[in-house]
């Protein structure tokens, strides 16, 4: 049997680089559900706009240790000109792009609290395939 969702959220500061080297601040709001374990769901707030991503979450793990993601999300550790450790995030889309920087201990401890809920590796053991494939077919057109 199926565990009922649990979810984590945790609300972390960013700031938005631009062309020049200068930044804005980013408020964003990461969540995690249990009923969705593969998904890291993000509202990233800047000047009363919010705009959601859904990624991976081994993405953002990998992503604190070395470069990840081809597509519209990249992710890859760095070393900021304070020499802390950093995590620079890439959104692209066809209206722009961003680059954004955390505190990798800010994503460090919102990955720990997700993987009390499903453990890294496990994800697939959280899904029922049976609901999925009905919900799937429901929406079915043809």
């Amino acid at each position: 049997m199926l565990a009922r969702s649990t979810n984590v959220s945790a609300v972390v500061d960013l700031d938005l680089l631009d062309d020049e080297g200068g930044t804005s601040p980013v408020h964003a709001e990461l969540r995690y559900d249990s009923a969705d374990p593969f998904a890291v769901r993000g509202d990233f707030s800047l000047n009363g706009q919010v705009v959601r991503w859904v990624f991976a979450r081994t993405l953002l793990r990998t992503g604190l240790y070395e470069p990840a993601g081809d597509g519209d999300v990249r992710v890859r550790p760095w070393v900021d000109e304070d020499g802390r450790a950093i995590v620079l995030i890439e959104l692209r889309s066809p209206g722009g792009e961003a680059t954004m920087r955390a505190l990798s201990g800010d994503l460090a401890a919102f990955l720990r609290r997700t993987e009390t809920l499903v453990a890294a590796g496990c994800e697939s053991t959280h899904i029922d395939l049976d609901a999925t494939l009905e919900r799937l077919l429901q929406d079915d057109p043809a």
